[in-house]
Parts: structure tokens; C-alpha cells; sequence
């Protein structure tokens, strides 16, 4: 229902989140803004420089506004498992790293060909297309650098970011949905449905699970925080669908599936016990739910 200025609420809106999901973003933010600024440090050397331009550009993407909500499900996940924020941090620095380079990427002459990303020029137009490329290329082999740093656990992480960010799962998204605007693939419920899951389900499900292996869990609080982040990625993007206007021949299904999934998420979460109070209030937020 729109509000008396006629502008419809958003799905999506961190100004309005509950008090515990505010909570849990701005720590998330503040703790990751750190580490990347540790991390993407500008080398010493003169204006201008190639090195020093392709590390600005690095941190002008990853550095710039946003919810960090994926880092944010990687710090929470660790501690529903018993872990501490500390632990999971460098867990949380990939998977921001990551995502960060598929949006320096999408938003190239090629694929989206977007000009703005997240109220200012993209990478390609702040800098040039030809440093938006080795940009991104930076941001992803960083991503996989930093889960390096989680020692004895660094190769089960690395198999599970590569895998959910892969050409099986997050690129085959992205191609779904380069083929989708070009007109060569249309649009149903299950096409839908799949494409949500890939390009955006399969990097939340890589934060949850990359905080859970960062907490130390089992094989069964795994799976639970995986399949957890999967119904909570699926139903972010049907809620940001909402917010877009996307589909709007499909928008009772959109709003019904943002509420089953985001019930899912909830359940998912409270199966892990009190612990796992703050991903079930933010499932419920994603969700729309009451």
C-alpha cells in the first residue's frame, strides 16, 4: 500500500530494518569496512601510477556504499555456531571481495552496461572499461587470498566460494540472465526461480557456510546455514524484484514466494537454537513476514 506521499514502501529498506537487523548490518559494515581497507592497502607509489590506479579503482568498488549483507550472514553464521565475529572475518572480507568483483563485471559494456551502482559511476566510468576488468580480476583473486588466512579450514572454504561462484552456480546466473535481456530465453516461474537461486542464492549460501566452517561447525549445522542462505538469497532477490517493478505480471507470485522462502529461512535458523536468533529476524525481515 503506498504511503501518503504515493510512493509504494520498499521491500528491501535497511533505514526501516528491525532494531536487531540495524544492529547487525552496521557491525557487520563497520568491522568489514576495516578489513578491506587493511587489505586493498594503496601501494607506495606517485600519482598515476599503474599499480596505484588499478588499487584505487579496487577499493573505489569495493570501498563505496552498500548494505554488506553478505559479510554480514558470513560474521553471523559463525557466531550461531558457537564461533566469534573474529574468527570469521576473513571469510567475510571474500565473500565481499567476490561479490564485489561480479559487480564490477556486470556492470561493463558487455553484460549490463550500467552506469551508476549504488549512486555513483560505476568502475568503467569513473575509471576506464580496460581497468574495470583487471579491477574486478583483483577483487576476485583477493577474495580467494583472503580465505588463505583461515589456516587449516582455508581449503574447505576455498572449495566452497569456487564452487557457488563458479560457471555451475553464480556465472551460469549470470548467463541465464544475459540470455533472458537478449530476448533468447524467456521468463517463467521456473526460469525465474533458477536465476534467483544462481546469481544471488548460491553467494548467500557461500557466506553462511563459509561462517559456519569459520565457526568450526559439523556437517549438520552446515548444511542447515547453506540451504539457509540459498531460501534467503532466492527471497532477497524476489523482494528486490518488489522494490524494482520486475516482473510485474508475476507479482503475486513474487510476493508469495518471498514469504515461503523466507519462512523456510526462519525455520532453518531457529533449528540451530537460540543462537540463531539474529538470522531468523533477518529471514523475517527479508521475508516480509510479520
Amino acid at each position: 500500500m503506498s504511503g501518503a506521499s504515493g510512493v509504494r514502501p520498499l521491500a528491501i529498506d535497511p533505514s526501516a530494518a528491525p532494531l536487531a537487523v540495524a544492529r547487525l548490518l552496521g557491525e557487520a559494515a563497520g568491522a568489514i569496512e576495516s578489513e578491506l581497507d587493511r587489505r586493498l592497502a594503496i601501494p607506495e607509489r606517485d600519482e598515476g601510477d599503474p599499480e596505484r590506479l588499478l588499487m584505487e579503482a579496487m577499493r573505489y568498488a569495493a570501498l563505496g556504499p552498500g548494505k554488506r549483507l553478505r559479510p554480514a550472514l558470513t560474521l553471523a553464521a559463525c557466531r550461531a555456531v558457537g564461533g566469534s565475529a573474529e574468527a570469521a572475518l576473513a571469510a567475510a572480507a571474500a565473500v565481499e571481495l567476490l561479490h564485489t568483483y561480479t559487480l564490477v563485471h556486470d556492470d561493463l559494456p558487455a553484460m549490463d552496461d550500467d552506469d551508476v551502482r549504488r549512486g555513483r559511476p560505476t568502475v568503467h566510468r569513473a575509471y576506464d572499461e580496460a581497468t574495470a576488468i583487471l579491477a574486478g580480476d583483483g577483487l576476485l583473486t583477493a577474495a580467494f587470498a583472503a580465505l588463505a588466512d583461515l589456516g587449516s579450514s582455508a581449503g574447505e572454504a576455498a572449495a566452497v566460494l569456487a564452487r557457488r561462484s563458479g560457471a555451475a552456480e553464480l556465472l551460469a546466473g549470470q548467463a541465464i540472465d544475459l540470455a533472458v535481456v537478449a530476448g533468447r530465453l524467456p521468463v517463467d516461474a521456473a526460469t525465474r526461480e533458477r536465476l534467483h537461486a544462481l546469481k544471488t542464492g548460491a553467494l548467500f549460501s557461500a557466506a553462511c557456510e563459509l561462517g559456519a566452517i569459520a565457526g568450526g561447525a559439523g556437517a549438520r549445522d552446515r548444511r542447515a546455514l547453506a540451504d539457509y542462505g540459498l531460501a534467503l538469497g532466492i527471497a532477497f532477490q524476489y523482494a528486490d524484484d518488489l522494490d524494482d517493478g520486475d516482473f510485474p505480471e508475476q507479482r503475486e507470485l513474487t510476493i508469495r514466494r518471498r514469504t515461503e522462502l523466507g519462512r523456510q529461512a526462519v525455520d532453518l535458523a531457529r533449528s540451530l537454537g537460540p543462537a540463531g536468533s539474529a538470522l531468523a529476524e533477518l529471514a523475517a525481515w527479508v521475508g516480509g513476514l510479520p
